[in-house]
């Protein structure tokens, strides 16, 4: 686990950080650790560290409240757990394909766009899926904050840590 999540004061998520983030935000004494990771760290001079996994800032930071979650390449592949929306295959190299294609008016948002593999990205092609005689296996929808947040979290192997946590 390279991601540490950063908690405000008041215990509402922040951010993911890298590990060696969060370590310098230790020695600088701007976090508190509420839970470590399994995993360590060894310095030069034979000093052990333990890897925090949740952290907490000791002062509140005031932030802007988004109500929405951006619509970006990355987000779409989260909101679709890395799979294919057509065969369900976990690929490597994944696309977004539009369900109602951009040639026909179709718009770059999370109720239009799907996480397809190569081989269904072409397959389909510039039809809709019902021409293509291809079908979704789900809806697409644009996700809320905290299931989106959820799924990140999900993907990232530490649900269970904040779960225990009682914070998610």
């Amino acid at each position: 686990m390279t991601q540490c999540v950063l908690l405000n004061a008041d215990y509402s998520f922040l951010n993911l950080v890298n590990w060696k983030r969060a370590v310098c935000l230790m020695t600088k004494g701007k976090v508190e650790v509420v839970k470590d990771s399994p995993r360590t760290i060894r310095s030069c001079s034979g000093v052990e560290l333990k890897v925090p996994a949740v952290m907490r800032l000791i002062k509140l930071i005031r932030t802007i409240y988004r109500n929405r979650v951006t619509f970006t390449k990355r987000n779409v592949l989260i909101r679709d757990r890395f799979k294919c929306a057509y065969c369900g295959a976990r690929r490597e190299k994944l696309s977004i394909d539009h369900i109602i294609p951009k040639s026909r008016g179709g718009k770059m948002t999370f109720e239009n766009c799907v996480a397809a593999c190569k081989p269904c990205n072409l397959k389909k092609g510039g039809r809709t899926p019902n021409e293509a005689k291809m079908y979704l296996n789900a809806r697409p929808y644009q996700p809320t904050i905290s299931e989106f947040l959820r799924l990140k979290f999900e993907n990232l192997g530490i649900h269970e840590v904040l779960q225990e946590l009682t914070l998610f």
